[in-house]
């Protein structure tokens, strides 16, 4: 985990102080301390304090003419207590101006500096402090600007991966490459199921045929474990790390992701959403700005990838759609999906407006516990399993069939499409389709198709007329609720109605013709 005791820095991209060393027209010259090509510095902060360890934050570049040094300051210990007071607040380096106050560098401040390991530099006269700060913004901007193109170029090709037919072990190569490391998949259980690129060097012991490919990535079957080998101390440390941010392996919320350092290698673990135990690993010999961004993006692709494709409900989501393309029957394939037993949902926002995106359906079905929804036109339709009773949803008016077997699945359809229209009509948040044993019952299916055949005939040529005809009786002959119902015009109910009596030659006042007309209608 990240270390306590180390101090914080300002959140900005830091600067390599060989790259402020390089700029011309600032003149700097480094006469003291180590000369690291690594050094960065967070900040540039000037200050005539004595101490200035309470206005420091860490990596800064301290910039002082001396006015604070005492006149007998080199003859004691005021340039070590100095010193020391910087390096124990973080500073990364200090420049030392030259004029108005001193015309050199105090030679106990040189030596001082060697001593405690600061980076000293020594600032002309013609150079100001606002101009080494303005140095440092510029510097700041550009490592910005690098850092933003780094991570927007490995976006896109993470993505890009993900697209590919082997999209988990893709996303984990291009993940390892864009952080020079290692990057390894760990399954629910702790086992490794995919891994990409090298670890860093000397840190663990890999088989010998992946020992010299800088791209190689191991994957066996879709995610399956890989064949566990020797382990260095870095290896299992990232394991353990990842076993930190793993769901139900400590007690109390666990962190989203977890950063240590071991053996000089940069360790990271990323649990992946979902809760389903995946945790995304990253070795890497170094840690760079905007590394934390990839590999979180990375995490998000993972998370989706392994999200549907491991879970239990969309591996068999999968295999039922597939059987059914390859001519499986409906009550085939429905033990796959949840259950003998099913509801037909179908859903419309109230009133007329936009239809539903594809991610409000899905919330819709996720409300009502169901993956499988189909967010077509206008209409919403979800399938239901029968030991979850629909209930009404805010925003949303719904119809629901009655409980039917898979091979019923067309006709429930047909129920949930006829509630939902009375739904609408009659402003009802949810209206379901009657169960209970109707008179037309009594009389054999056959005999009551034959019998609709012959009574519809007259308007079974034009299906406008006869779902006209049905929902108008469905709401009492109202024309108002027949328009809302149908999304016509209700001088277009009345025409549709008045062509239905002529055409059949009855009399739609009459409570006896109404009454077979709409057995007809449900049996036809």
């Amino acid at each position: 985990m990240p270390d306590p005791s180390a101090p914080p820095v300002p959140p900005t991209p830091p600067v390599l102080l060989s790259a402020l060393l390089a700029r011309e027209d600032l003149a700097l010259r480094q006469i003291a301390g180590p000369s690291a090509p690594d050094t960065v510095i967070h900040w540039a902060h000037t200050s005539e304090m004595a101490d200035p360890y309470p206005y420091l934050l860490g990596g800064e570049l301290l910039l002082t003419a001396g006015v604070h040094i005492p006149e007998a300051a080199g003859s004691g210990t005021y340039f070590v207590d100095y010193v020391s007071r910087i390096v124990a607040a973080g500073g990364a380096a200090l420049g030392f101006g030259l004029a108005p106050v001193h015309d050199t560098v105090p030679r106990a401040l040189v030596a001082a500096c060697d001593d405690y390991g600061l980076p000293l530099l020594e600032v002309p006269p013609q150079t100001t402090f606002s101009g080494v700060a303005r140095a440092v913004w510029q510097l700041m901007a550009q490592a910005r600007l690098a850092e933003l193109r780094r991570v927007t170029e490995a976006q896109q090709s993470l993505a890009a991966a993900a697209a590919r037919p082997d999209p988990v072990p893709a996303v984990l190569r291009q993940l390892a490459q864009r952080v020079g490391g290692w990057a390894v998949l760990y399954g629910p259980d702790g086992a490794e199921l995919a891994e990409a690129g090298r670890m860093p060097e000397g840190t663990a012991a890999r088989p010998p045929a992946a020992s010299h490919a800088p791209e190689a990535t191991a994957v066996r079957g879709p995610l399956a474990p890989v064949v566990a080998v020797a382990r260095a101390p870095v290896a299992e440390s990232l394991a353990e790390l990842a076993a930190v941010v793993r769901p139900g392996e400590a007690q109390g919320p666990t962190p989203s992701s977890a950063t240590d350092t071991v053996k000089g290698t940069h360790l990271a673990a990323y649990a992946l959403g979902g809760g389903q135990g995946f945790v995304l690993g990253v070795a890497a010999p170094r840690r760079d700005p905007g590394d934390h961004t990839i590999a979180s993006v990375a995490a998000v692709l993972l998370a989706l990838l392994t999200g549907e494709q491991q879970s239990g409900s969309g591996a068999a989501r999968s295999a039922a759609l597939v059987r059914l393309l390859l001519g499986a029957a409906p009550e085939a394939v429905a033990p796959l999906l949840g259950g003998e037993r099913w509801f037909v949902v179908h859903a419309r926002p109230p009133g007329d407006g936009p239809a539903p995106d594809a991610v409000t359906a899905s919330a819709l079905g996720a409300a009502l516990g169901s993956a499988l929804v189909d967010a077509g036109c206008d209409v919403v339709r979800v399938l239901v399993p029968g030991d979850r009773e629909p209930t009404a949803q805010a925003g949303w008016t719904c119809g629901v069939s009655a409980p039917v077997t898979p091979h019923e699945w067309v006709t429930a359809d047909t129920q949930a499409a006829r509630a939902l229209a009375r739904a609408r009509a009659t402003r009802t948040p949810l209206v379901r389709h009657g169960e209970r044993p109707a008179l037309a019952d009594l009389v054999p299916p056959a005999d009551a198709e034959a019998h609709a055949r012959a009574l519809l005939g007259p308007i079974a040529a034009t299906p406008a007329l006869a779902e006209t005809l049905r929902t108008w009786l469905s709401l009492h002959g109202s024309w108002d609720r027949t328009a809302v119902a149908l999304s016509i015009h209700r001088n277009t109910v009345r025409q549709r109605i008045a062509r239905c009596a002529a055409l059949l030659d009855a009399d739609l006042d009459d409570a006896d013709v109404r009454m077979e007309l709409w057995f007809a209608l449900r049996d036809g």
